[in-house]
């Protein structure tokens, strides 16, 4: 017990000179100092040997028989530096030194041990805890050369090890190593063991603001000191995140927005931000004096009722958009649609009905002829809603992977995008998007429900 009290009272003496949390890409580089302890006894049988000696046992036989075979010298005997590469891989340069005065239960004279070793370790810490866990096992390869007293050989290194992270700056790092000597005449197979603690440094500034990115509270856009490290745009006085207009220098009784006319009312509340208006009318004029501001007035200088919106002509159809405004002056429509019909739920479906004999090619975006009759259909119905903007939606079934399938429905709906526009469709009264296998509409458990989910659908841009 005497050696394993001495690793276990040198690794809890080094907790005091204090090192770090886990390596990120925030804080890369991380340097170990820790103590180490050499076992040559359970690392296999030799050639020849068919059951244990003094020398050597079976693979992890007596693994922790600490006072009969463990080397430990009662001082700093590790260190390592390591640079953390990304995706939870980091790589570490160790070296460590040892004092051999037992080979199994065999005692020797006191052979010096330097070994320096590289390390590739893989951190499961962040899919068992999620970032910022304190348990952080890894496994890990890595190859070195060991020299014992004047005797040198090559090991190739595997390793396991679990870190736990006990505060901001510090961690401490327990490990096993086996190291296989490449040398058979010369070389000392060996188990390593270490524990020591971590500092990490380098800290990331992404943005290039002088503050790191675990102290700044906008690590992606340059800031300043005083906003802890976010930006005030238009240089007001206001951080952008309280700035309602960050990119236009304005007042604090405003949060940070102009009041370009001066009528007390702030330009994005003002429905006439760059004309002198009235508190009661939200910031505009009313020129003719008949209750309708200039802006909603189809006539601001010649009075009108406001059913008419504020203009004396007539509105032939009656649907309360006047006649030099309405698109559609002999049939009802909305205001909304510019005095035009808007589209109704039936003619939605009954673009649908045609969408549903759109066919594709294969796996392709390609169309095929025969469903140019029903496309031509689609467009006509299009054209009798000139003020209306279409969405042409492309599904799959779940059938293949979630990115495949958003690739493919993007690119047939923009197929039919596309075709609709060379039969007379302008490109601006058309959108497309892609949703995948997302929104289906029956189960993907049957080829009947699998078939509904592989569709065009047509629906209001909103």
């Amino acid at each position: 017990m005497k050696h394993l009290n001495t690793f276990l009272v040198a690794t809890l003496l080094l907790l005091g000179v204090g090192v770090a949390n886990a390596q990120d890409e925030n804080n890369p580089w991380a340097i170990e100092v820790g103590v180490n302890a050499v076992d040559t006894f359970p690392v296999g049988l030799r050639d020849g040997q068919t059951e244990s000696d003094a020398l050597n046992g079976d693979l992890f036989e007596e693994f922790y028989n600490v006072n009969d075979h463990w080397n430990i010298v009662p001082s700093v005997s590790k260190v390592s530096i390591g640079r953390y590469i990304g995706s939870g891989f980091s790589f570490a340069a160790v070296g460590t030194i040892n004092k051999i005065e037992k080979m199994g239960d065999v005692s020797v004279d006191d052979l010096s041990y330097i070994a320096a070793d590289g390390e590739i370790k893989y951190s499961f810490r962040d899919l068992i805890n999620g970032p910022g866990g304190w348990f952080d096992p890894s496994i890990g390869v890595g190859g070195g050369y060991t020299w014992v007293d004047d005797i040198g050989f090559g090991t190739a290194n595997g390793l396991a090890s679990v870190r736990i992270w006990i505060g901001e700056n510090l961690g401490v790092n327990f490990q096993t190593a086996y190291k296989h000597a490449f040398e058979d005449a010369y070389g000392v197979k060996h188990f390593q063991h270490s524990a020591g603690v971590v500092f990490k440094f380098g800290g990331k500034d992404t943005d290039g603001d002088g503050i790191f990115d675990k102290d700044d509270e906008c690590p992606e856009t340059p800031g300043l000191p005083e906003f802890n490290g976010c930006p005030d745009t238009d240089g007001d006085g206001i951080e952008d995140r309280n700035d309602a207009c960050p990119n236009t220098p304005g007042l604090a009784e405003f949060n940070g927005c102009p009041d370009t006319d001066g009528d007390g009312i702030p330009d994005p509340q003002d429905a006439c931000p760059t004309v002198f208006g009235l508190a009661a009318l939200n910031g505009c004029p009313d020129a003719d004096g008949d209750g309708i501001t200039d802006a909603e007035d189809a006539c601001p200088n010649e009075a009108g009722p406001k059913a008419n919106n504020g203009c004396p002509y007539q509105d032939r159809d009656g649907d309360g958009v006047l006649d030099k405004d309405d698109q559609c002056p002999d049939v009802p429509g909305t205001v909304a649609n510019k005095g035009c019909p808007e589209v109704t739920v039936e003619i939605i479906q009954q673009l649908n009905e045609y969408s549903k004999t759109i066919l594709f090619d294969y796996d392709k975006a390609t169309i095929r002829q025969e469903s140019y009759s029903a496309l031509q259909s689609i467009a006509n119905i299009m054209k009798e809603y000139p003020n209306t903007t279409f969405h042409i939606e492309g599904h799959t079934d779940s059938r293949g992977s979630d990115a495949y399938n958003m690739k493919l429905s993007k690119e047939r709906a923009a197929s039919v995008m596309n075709y609709l526009t060379t039969i007379g469709m302008t490109s601006n009264r058309l959108t497309s998007e892609g949703y995948g296998e997302a929104r289906p509409v029956a189960t993907n458990n049957t080829a009947a429900g699998r078939q509904q989910n592989r569709r065009v659908e047509i629906s209001l841009q909103k």
